[in-house]
């Protein structure tokens, strides 16, 4: 079962295009995503109320969209205004609009009761637009259930055994993160890493402007469901970073992972790695974007296989270890966020 009261990302805004539609299986729910006349992003349930035709295989008409099976057009807001060949439209001849709020290039959607939705409660992701910095934005599609994607972020000793040539170093295994848990609303984990003079990773060595020993820092903020904002960098040795000071051959990025389950076993992902140096650099872009998905291409392999094991033994115990800390506080939160869920579904039942 899914948390549905909560903002999910359904896409990047350039994935729904001005015209024709975008399908998409969010909570295990089909859903239709369009633009209407006025650019905003309109979210349907992806399935005709008369005979269960996916809308995603009719057409737009101006703000609307008609089922192509029999002909029923329906507004943006998931009300039938026309039948073909019948005056009067029944009263429940409709299908649901889920509330869609477009920001920081994300499209998101509110899977919950619609009463609830509060665009207050978004995450702030303003490196996405900023005119200070550049990224490309990402998607990848997983067979996997979304938590093992989320337990993969937040463990950091993985890294130097699965990303041996891109974003590990031998001390990523050996090096404790400060953990930080604020339960305020759903509740954020702030996860910190510092290496002081240590070596740099080889995906910061293609960019950087120096050589020699780093200080670097990898600080997460992870909220539920599945939402991350690092900030991330290498700076040289003994130049003050660890005390706030950024050098101007600093890397400093901005990197994001959300993820929305498609379902029980498959999950979206939307990723960037913005920076804040070399803006113009159109090349630059590119080669970070292309090592950020090989590096990701690396973890997918194993958590799709971690999926595949889990389907076949779903009974084994796994066996917790010190790394799991984050992971562990992580799934803890989205426990309190499921069990709130059901006590108020009960309460209202």
């Amino acid at each position: 079962m899914f948390i549905k009261n909560c903002w999910y990302v359904a896409a990047w805004d350039i994935e729904v295009p001005s015209e024709g539609m975008l399908a998409r299986t969010l909570l295990n729910e089909p859903v239709l995503l369009y633009r209407d006349t006025q650019g905003r992003v309109v979210a349907l349930e992806d399935r005709c109320c008369h005979r269960a035709a996916p809308l995603s295989l009719g057409k737009k008409e101006g703000d609307c969209i008609r089922c192509m099976y029999h002909g029923m057009k329906f507004d943006a807001s998931g009300t039938c205004v026309e039948i073909p060949g019948q005056d009067t439209i029944p009263p429940k001849a409709c299908v649901r609009a889920y509330p869609i709020v477009e920001r920081d290039r994300l499209v998101w959607i509110w899977m919950g009761e619609p009463a609830r939705a509060n665009a207050d409660d978004i995450a702030d992701f303003f490196w996405h637009a900023s005119p200070q910095w550049r990224m490309k934005p990402g998607y990848l599609h997983y067979q996997a259930n979304y938590q093992l994607i989320v337990d993969n972020l937040l463990d950091f000793s993985h890294l130097a055994f699965v990303h041996p040539t891109t974003l590990g170093t031998q001390s990523a295994a050996e090096l404790k993160p400060t953990i930080a848990r604020d339960t305020k609303g759903n509740g954020m984990l702030t996860i910190s890493r510092w290496y002081l003079n240590d070596d740099m990773p080889n995906l910061h060595k293609r960019v950087a402007s120096f050589d020699g020993k780093v200080d670097r820092w990898q600080v997460y903020q992870w909220s539920p469901p599945a939402l991350l904002r690092m900030d991330a960098g290498s700076a040289p040795t003994g130049t003050g970073a660890p005390e706030g000071t950024r050098v101007p051959e600093a890397l400093q990025f901005r990197h994001t992972s959300i993820q929305t389950p498609e379902t029980e076993a498959t999950s979206h992902y939307w990723f960037c790695q913005a920076r804040n140096f070399q803006l113009e650099n159109a090349a630059m872009t590119e080669q970070i974007f292309a090592d950020v998905v090989v590096a990701f291409e690396e973890d997918r392999r194993m958590i799709e296989g971690q999926q595949k094991v889990l389907t076949r033994l779903p009974g084994r115990t796994m066996i917790p270890i010190a790394a799991d800390a984050g992971l562990n506080q992580a799934r803890w939160l989205l426990d309190r966020m499921a069990r709130a869920e059901a006590a108020a579904d009960g309460a209202s039942a």
